[in-house]
């Protein structure tokens, strides 16, 4: 399998109302690229964010007593802890710098997925209201548009267990599941697989990070082709519960 990974160039600074589909297809157009069979595309959470208008005014958030009492003890700002708390379902782990927390989607994440970079200062972007909708839709206007099955993924960067650094993390998929079940397949033994479980989505938002950046790049969207195993996954209708561990499976409760 050879894949592509290439970042969408041209996009601007996004604004609510903007229409991400048509944008991606006029910067595609300039770089003389046209959407293919098969083709993943990777947004970024911020790109979502900003278009839907889900922008948090850290000047306008009033701390209550349990955010001033967070803030304290791990040294961020009042107003973006008091986000974090009105974005969180659990507050999980508190530390100096950090605030572990389980988002109102489900996600185990530090500070509730909100990013204060690519914004001006002053805001903050949480996580989509619904990121697996935000893709089905952008999906589908593709779909419409080209003719052609693909899949779109919007990613995050977040860290991981006991591992440093932070990676692209699938927070909502369409077009694709975003787990692969590869038990009963055999290995290069001829050994029957048992419980081997692939997190394609992720690994596909990670690879796309690569590309996108951290700071002032300016690639909200990367387009990954040559996925030799995009027809077995191939859903119109895949979210991404699929990639989230029931609480009840928690080793480290």
């Amino acid at each position: 399998m050879n894949l592509e990974i290439i970042g969408v160039r041209g996009i601007s600074l996004l604004k609510k109302g903007d229409f991400l589909n048509e944008i991606i297809l006029e910067c595609l157009m300039r770089m003389n690229q046209e959407i293919q069979e098969g083709d993943v595309l990777v947004i970024a959470e911020t790109a979502i964010a900003k278009t839907e208008g889900k922008i948090i005014e850290l000047n306008d958030m009033i701390p209550s007593s349990n955010a001033l009492k967070l803030a304290a003890k791990t040294g961020k700002k009042p107003e973006l802890v008091e986000a974090i708390l009105q974005e969180s379902k659990e507050i999980i782990k508190v530390g100096p710098n950090f605030i572990i927390s389980e988002t109102k989607h489900g996600f185990i994440c530090a500070n509730a997925g909100i990013d204060e970079s690519n914004v001006d200062y002053g805001l903050a972007t949480p996580i989509p209201e619904d990121p697996d909708r935000s893709a089905y839709q952008i999906m589908k206007k593709l779909k419409e548009a080209t003719g052609k099955d693909i899949a779109v993924i919007v990613s995050d960067t977040q860290g991981r267990a006991f591992r440093e650094g932070a990676i692209g993390t699938a927070i909502g998929v369409s077009g694709m599941c975003p787990l692969w079940d590869r038990s009963g397949e055999k290995d290069l033994y001829g050994k029957e697989l048992k419980t081997t479980s692939i997190a394609v989505a992720d690994e596909l938002a990670s690879a796309a990070s690569i590309v996108m950046g951290q700071a002032n790049e300016g690639i909200p969207v990367v387009l990954i082709r040559g996925l030799n195993y995009f027809k077995q996954l191939k859903n119109d209708f895949a979210d991404i519960k699929p990639l989230i561990r029931p609480k009840k499976y928690d080793v480290f409760l």
